[in-house]
């Protein structure tokens, strides 16, 4: 047979159409498993079996269209079919319908990538245009630079997040993984990103190179790299030429705003920008009082040097403010410095997005006034779309509101941008909690648990829900390891409380008993709290004359804190029952109300019930019944933070098991409310 006849032949046959369909299906099947086989945490190395099979597939299809022939009655050899009966033209005629088909697919598909990304598009729901900045490395040889290469991934972080086309995790929930990585589909799925940014920072005197490399998460496919060398003096223009790169690879529509945005230089002193560096580094991923404290220092030595710095003025008011607001400096002093850092923010730079979110932290850390930080945190989501700090900001201002499903949404928005954060996680976990939707509260701290797992605090709130569902085996298990050593005074008072309601007031005198003999670092509020404990465990167990004798030292401890501090309402709190044990039923009742007085507010949904609890408690120990019944209607109808069971607010399950509530159980009320479904 000649090579022109065997040309025909292979037409006739159909041999070429089934290879153009062969291979048109063969690229939609590799297309889907490496879409698909990522999610289901499937390994890279089946994506490259299913090519290698298909390019063994190929001969042979084309060996069988060859020798074989489709006929009415079945597959038949080719050259048992007479050339009259042979309905190859027909079938030619589907195999072109089919092939036509499968390009509009594919056609379809190559322009989706083009208009809307690189590679495969994201499946379930996962934004294209999404990303995560993993943890730059440090590749100078002087250890203490790792601030630089911190600090210059926050930097471009910054840019990103003000960026609306723009998904950007936070650096909260990427700083606990490596760079590089060795399992991007893995973090691309914890974080639900279609891009991963890996990078690394070598300085080297004035010098410094930053090395970039953008991947698509579920592939470990490189999209676009870049090796900067650039002197010190042009930080400023490296990270927004990366940040802007960036962008563009992931085709971002940049606004003119955003652009110029990206453009802004905050300083033309380099120390000054170091100090605001070290400072970022020094707050960014730690919490403690000591990291917060350092980054003041450094956000106002850059101030010194540059006192136009307003980007630096803007991140020392925040600081200042939260410093302020967690309590650890409630001075006069330190709100002054809040206020006074904004003011220059807002003098030198009224517009910079840094000064917009520290207007808005001012008034709900500092001032409490709740409207005008709401005002300030949805003005701030304009200008940082992709910050998680606002959405959860206003998730926390909704729920001291009483917005309760107004936070939640905040929650779930927060979560989007930034899953693996901690903080943010413990925090919807806890808005969960005292809506008493404890099954979504558990699952959120089970994620939290993830990260950061056997944490005693996390535990310790996990243990605080099984207590109120009734559950206290579960409970226990969650506190196994909490002893009178335990660092966390949170997860103790747990366990004393456990003790409770398990009524073993015995084993809870003991391990208060230990605790206030061997745990040395602990505070003078903490003492007279965990005194007031053992008085009332003490009286429990029946050792009266024990009880009264420990409810006197918590009386003179307590005391002496009020009088240092006497708009404490905490303090006032734990007072009443240092007095309620001693029998002083007016003083008991006297301070529980002060408390009521002094909390910070009794529009604020989440405390403000509290201090109410406090008093039905104080009001049950020395007789008035009806007074704490009627409080107690209430509590068990609305959502809030308990100051005797913690994350968890009443239930008819704790009013069942706590000791505490004994002189009601005869009363017909109480009985009734022990029967009630909580909302």
């Amino acid at each position: 047979m000649s090579f022109t006849k065997i040309l025909a032949e292979l037409k006739r046959r159909n041999v070429y159409k089934v290879a153009i369909a062969y291979l048109l299906v063969g690229w939609a099947v590799v297309q889907g498993a490496t879409q698909v086989f990522p999610f289901f945490e499937i390994p890279k190395w089946t994506v490259r079996l299913v090519v290698v099979l298909l390019a063994i597939g190929l001969p042979a299809a084309l060996v069988f269209a060859w020798a074989f022939e489709l006929t009415p009655e079945g597959l038949k050899r080719t050259e048992e079919v007479a050339p009259e009966a042979s309905i190859t033209r027909s079938t030619g005629r589907k195999l072109d319908f089919a092939i036509i088909a499968v390009l509009l697919g594919v056609i379809t598909a190559l322009l989706l990538q083009r208009n809307y990304g690189h590679g495969p598009t994201p499946v379930l729901g996962i934004p294209e245009r999404s990303i995560a900045l993993l943890p730059f490395e440090n590749l100078s040889r002087d250890p203490a630079n790792a601030y630089l290469a911190e600090g210059i991934q926050d930097e471009i972080l910054s840019h990103l997040v003000q960026i609306a086309d723009l998904k950007v995790i936070s650096r909260a929930s990427t700083h606990q993984y490596d760079s590089p990585s060795k399992n991007l589909p893995e973090i691309g799925r914890q974080l639900a990103v279609t891009n991963i940014l890996e990078g690394s920072v070598q300085k080297a005197g004035d010098q410094v190179r930053v090395s970039v490399r953008l991947n698509k998460a579920a592939t470990d496919a490189q999209i676009w790299a870049q090796v900067y060398d650039r002197k010190m003096n042009d930080i400023f223009a490296l990270e927004s030429e990366v940040a802007r790169a960036i962008a563009e690879s992931l085709q971002a529509k940049l606004t003119a705003p955003e652009l110029e945005a990206l453009a802004v230089r905050p300083t033309n002193n380099l120390e000054a920008y170091d100090a605001y560096l070290q400072g970022l580094a020094s707050e960014a991923t730690h919490y403690s009082s000591e990291d917060l404290s350092t980054a003041i220092h450094f956000y106002e030595r850059a101030v010194q040097l540059d006192p136009k710095f307003g980007l630096a003025w803007a991140r020392l008011s925040r600081a200042d403010a939260r410093m302020y607001f967690s309590g650890d400096d409630k001075s006069a002093a330190r709100r002054d410095a809040a206020e006074q850092a904004l003011n220059t923010a807002r003098t030198l730079d009224p517009e910079a997005p840094e000064t917009i979110l520290a207007q808005a932290y001012f008034p709900y850390w500092v001032l409490r006034d709740y409207d005008v930080a709401k005002a300030a945190f949805t003005r701030a989501r304009d200008v940082l779309p992709g910050n998680s700090d606002v959405p959860a900001a206003l998730a926390r201002i909704t729920r001291r509101q009483g917005y309760w499903d107004e936070s939640i949404g905040y929650w779930e928005q927060t979560l989007a941008l930034d899953p693996r954060n901690r903080e943010w996680l413990t925090d919807a976990a806890w808005t969960y909690s005292m809506l008493r939707q404890f099954p979504l509260a558990l699952q959120t701290y089970a994620r939290a648990l993830e990260i950061s797992p056997n944490d005693a605090d996390l535990l310790a709130s996990q243990a605080q829900i099984y207590q109120a569902e009734g559950d206290l085996a579960q409970a226990g298990k969650s506190l196994i390891a909490v002893n009178a050593k335990t660092g966390s005074a949170q997860a103790f008072i747990v366990k004393i409380i456990q003790l409770f309601l398990e009524r073993h007031p015995d084993e809870a005198v003991q391990l208060l008993q230990a605790r206030l003999t061997e745990f040395h670092d602990m505070d003078d509020f903490e003492r007279g709290y965990d005194q007031q404990l053992l008085a009332s465990a003490q009286q429990f167990a029946g050792d009266l004359a024990g009880a009264r004798a420990t409810a006197q030292q918590a009386q003179r401890t307590l005391e002496t804190l009020c009088e240092k501090d006497p708009t404490n309402p905490n303090l006032a709190a734990a007072l009443s029952h240092a007095y309620t044990v001693l029998g002083n039923k007016h003083s008991a009742l006297s301070e529980a109300e002060r408390a009521m007085r002094l909390r910070p507010s009794a529009k604020d949904a989440v405390m403000g019930p509290a201090y109410e609890e406090n008093l039905a408690l104080v009001e049950a120990a020395v007789g008035e019944n009806n007074r704490a019944i009627a409080t107690l209607e209430r509590l068990l109808k609305v959502p809030y933070n308990s100051m005797r069971y913690g994350n968890a607010p009443l239930t008819p399950a704790l009013l069942e098991l706590d000791p505490t509530w004994d002189p009601l159980r005869s009363e017909a009320r109480f009985q009734r409310l022990l029967a009630e479904t909580p909302p």
